[in-house]
C-alpha cells in the first residue's frame, strides 16, 4: 500500500474519526520519547553497570511496545465497555517494577551517575501502566486509592535489592507523580474521545428525529384534511343507502353531496401535497445557512441575481439547495459550503460546493433518487444538472436553467429528497 493510498484512506475518514486516530496515536507514541531520549546515554555506558544499563533500555522499549496494545484495549474498555486487559496490566506492572529494581541496582553499583537518563526511562513504563490503570478504574477516586497504596508497596519492594530508606521514599513519590501525570494525560484523552463520539451519536439521533417529526407533521395534515370529510362521506353514503331502499328521491341529493365532499377532499389533499412539495428559494438559502451553521459548517451564500425568476425556475433552484444541504449533512464531514447564484447569457446558474467528501462516499447519481429527481425537473425546463466529485474531497452540484423556460409543463416529480431538515427554519428537507 503506497503513500497516496494511505492518504486517500485518511481523507476518506470522517473528521471525528481522524481526530480520534490522531489523539490515540499521539498517546500510543508518547511513551517512546523517553527511552529514545535516554538510550544514547544508557547504551554508551561502560564499566560495571553496562549490562544493567542495557537491560534498563530494553525494558523501556518493551514497555512502550506493550503499551500500544494495552492503551488501545484500555480505551476500548473505557469508551465501549469491552473486556478489560488485566493480564497486560499485570505484565506492564511487572516490567515497571523490574525497571525500578534495575535503577536501584545501578545506583548501588555505579552511584548516582546518569540519574536523568535512568529516571527518564522510567517515565515510559509509568505512563503506560498507570495510564491503562486510570482508564480501567471505575472511578477516579478508586484509581487514586490504588496508587496511594501502591506507592509505599513499590517503595518497600526495592529494599531487598539493596535500596536504602531514602531511595524507597523517592520511589514512593515517583509512583505518586506518575499516577497523577498519567491520570491527567491518558484518562483525560479517553474522556475527550468519549465526549466526541457521544456528540456525534447525538447528532445522528437529531437527524432521525427531524425526519420523524416531519413525517408526523405531514400525517397530521393528512388526517386533518381527510379525517372529517371521510367520516361525513361514510355517514351520508349510509343514509343514501337507507333512503334508496325506501325509494326516497332524497337519496340522489345525498349522493350528490357525497360526490361534492369527495371532490373537495381531493382538492384539499392536492393543496396539502403541493404545499409540501413547493420550496421557496430565499427561504431555502436562509435555511441552509442556518442549518449548516448550527452543524458547525461555514456556509457562504453569494446571490448576485437581480432578474425576476419564474416560479418554475425558483422552485427547481430551491429544491437544489434543499437536496444539497441534506447531502452535506448526511454524506459528508464538511467544514465549509459555498452556494453561488448568478446569471449570464440569459441563463441562471446555481453552484453548491462542499468539502469533506470521502473516497467511500457514493458516486454522483448512485446515492438515491434526490439528484435524479432534480435532474428531471431541470431537463423539463430546458436546463441541466451536473453533480461531480472534484479533487481534495470536494463535491459540486451545478444547475443551469434558462431565464425563460423552454417548457413549463413539468412531469410528475420523482420522489422528493429526504425530509431530514424539514424541522429546521426554512423548511429544508
Amino acid at each position: 500500500m503506497g503513500v497516496p493510498t494511505r492518504l486517500s484512506g485518511w481523507r476518506g475518514r470522517s473528521r471525528i474519526s481522524q481526530v480520534d486516530s490522531y489523539m490515540r496515536w499521539t498517546l500510543y507514541l508518547l511513551p517512546f520519547i523517553f527511552p529514545l531520549t535516554a538510550a544514547p546515554v544508557l547504551l554508551s555506558e561502560t564499566g560495571q553497570g553496562r549490562g544493567l544499563s542495557w537491560a534498563l533500555a530494553a525494558l523501556g522499549f518493551a514497555q512502550c511496545v506493550l503499551g500500544v496494545g494495552l492503551l488501545r484495549r484500555s480505551l476500548e474498555r473505557y469508551r465501549l465497555g469491552r473486556p478489560a486487559p488485566w493480564r497486560l496490566v499485570v505484565l506492564a506492572g511487572i516490567l515497571q517494577l523490574a525497571s525500578i529494581v534495575v535503577v536501584v541496582l545501578l545506583v548501588g553499583a555505579t552511584g548516582a551517575t546518569d540519574g536523568t537518563a535512568r529516571g527518564t526511562t522510567l517515565l515510559s513504563g509509568g505512563l503506560t501502566f498507570f495510564g491503562a490503570l486510570s482508564l480501567l478504574a471505575a472511578r477516579v477516586r478508586t484509581y487514586l486509592l490504588w496508587c496511594l497504596v501502591g506507592g509505599p508497596v513499590a517503595g518497600l519492594a526495592v529494599l531487598p535489592f539493596g535500596g536504602r530508606a531514602a531511595g524507597a521514599v523517592v520511589v514512593v513519590f515517583m509512583v505518586w507523580f506518575l499516577a497523577l501525570w498519567s491520570l491527567s494525560t491518558v484518562r483525560t484523552t479517553g474522556w475527550v474521545l468519549a465526549v466526541m463520539w457521544e456528540a456525534e451519536a447525538a447528532r445522528a439521533v437529531q437527524a432521525r428525529l427531524a425526519v420523524a417529526e416531519e413525517r408526523l407533521r405531514f400525517s397530521r395534515d393528512v388526517h386533518d384534511v381527510l379525517g372529517r370529510n371521510l367520516t361525513v362521506i361514510a355517514l351520508k353514503s349510509e343514509l343514501a343507502g337507507q333512503l334508496a331502499r325506501r325509494g326516497s328521491p332524497a337519496a340522489v341529493e345525498q349522493m350528490a353531496e357525497v360526490q361534492r365532499i369527495a371532490r373537495d377532499s381531493q382538492r384539499e389533499m392536492r393543496e396539502v401535497v403541493r404545499g409540501y412539495r413547493e420550496a421557496d428559494l430565499p427561504t431555502e438559502l436562509a435555511g441552509a445557512r442556518g442549518v449548516l451553521g448550527a452543524a458547525g459548517i461555514v456556509c457562504r451564500v453569494d446571490d448576485t441575481v437581480r432578474e425576476e425568476l419564474t416560479d418554475e425556475v425558483r422552485s427547481v433552484l430551491a429544491w437544489t439547495v434543499r437536496e444539497g444541504t441534506t447531502n452535506v449533512l448526511r454524506h459528508a464531514e464538511s467544514g465549509r459550503c459555498a452556494i453561488r447564484l448568478r446569471t449570464a447569457d440569459g441563463r441562471v446558474q446555481l453552484m453548491m460546493e462542499n468539502d469533506g467528501v470521502g473516497v467511500a462516499a457514493p458516486k454522483p447519481g448512485t446515492g438515491g433518487s434526490g439528484l435524479a429527481g432534480l435532474r428531471e425537473r431541470a431537463a423539463a425546463l430546458g436546463g441541466t444538472l451536473v453533480a461531480e466529485r472534484r479533487g481534495k474531497g470536494t463535491f459540486r452540484v451545478t444547475v443551469e436553467l434558462p431565464l425563460a423556460p423552454e417548457c413549463t409543463d413539468r412531469p410528475e416529480p420523482a420522489p422528493e429528497p429526504s425530509a431530514a431538515l424539514a424541522a429546521s427554519p426554512g423548511g429544508t428537507s
